[in-house]
């Protein structure tokens, strides 16, 4: 069983645990399909965009933006359009507005009576600095992918959230809404896992790639964390 006084740091995956990054990923590409005739549910546009966004991350390192912009240009290839260049940038320069959760400010701001807290996001500097101030608290450490030059499940964007963070693995707390990209990869370099079962159209999974393992802790959202983390 996880037990909360064995950690000292609660680090966060960002988008998908602390933003609501599915209401803005769909508001785009359902806005970009209609342009040119075409429709798709919700749950094939969620794993439509898991499956891009992964393997966009694959391979040479490149720019989230970069990512973002391959993502809606594979949605043309796969759906039978070229998107324009406004529409190639549009992911991207949504996400800035891209809303929390509910839940998240005020979560955050409970477990930050307690805990240090962090970052470890599959961003880029300047877009995460786009969204800090959305949540309410100030992270201690912040690490993006442009930092570590890798994405997560890679275990170099770990390896130097641990060195940034200056904590034993087995004393930080990584919590996040993908199993594929946080609860994996953290769980094989010894921290403790909390998995957020964000609810979802594409239920248990959301906009992420599949994969199966078992975190420390499954949780439906951040305020019931942040209230077991007080008990």
């Amino acid at each position: 069983m996880l037990r909360f006084h064995d950690f000292d740091v609660i680090s966060f995956d960002c988008y998908g645990t602390l933003i609501d990054w599915e209401s803005g990923i769909l508001a785009v590409l359902k806005t970009i399909l209609s342009a040119h005739g075409k429709s798709l549910d919700d749950v094939e546009l969620l794993a439509f965009y898991g499956e891009s966004e992964a393997q966009a991350e694959t391979g040479p390192y490149r720019r989230y933006r970069e990512v973002l912009q391959k993502v809606v240009e594979d949605c043309g290839q796969q759906f039978g359009f070229t998107p324009t260049r406004e529409e190639s940038n549009a992911l991207a320069n949504s996400l800035p507005s891209w809303r929390p959760w509910p839940d998240t400010v005020t979560a955050l701001q409970r477990l930050q009576a307690g805990y240090r807290l962090a970052v470890i996001s599959n961003i880029d500097d300047d877009l995460f600095a786009a969204t800090q101030p959305k949540l309410g608290v100030a992270f201690e450490q912040v690490i993006t992918a442009q930092q570590a030059r890798c994405y997560k499940p890679g275990l170099e964007i770990f390896r130097l959230a641990r060195e940034k963070i200056g904590a034993a693995p087995e004393r930080i707390l990584h919590v996040g809404q993908s199993v594929y990209h946080d609860v994996l990869p953290a769980k094989s370099l010894g921290m403790g896992t909390v998995w957020v079962n964000r609810p979802s159209p594409r239920a248990n999974l959301g906009a992420v790639k599949p994969a199966g393992g078992k975190p420390g802790l499954t949780v439906p959202d951040l305020a019931t964390l942040a209230r077991m983390a007080a008990d």
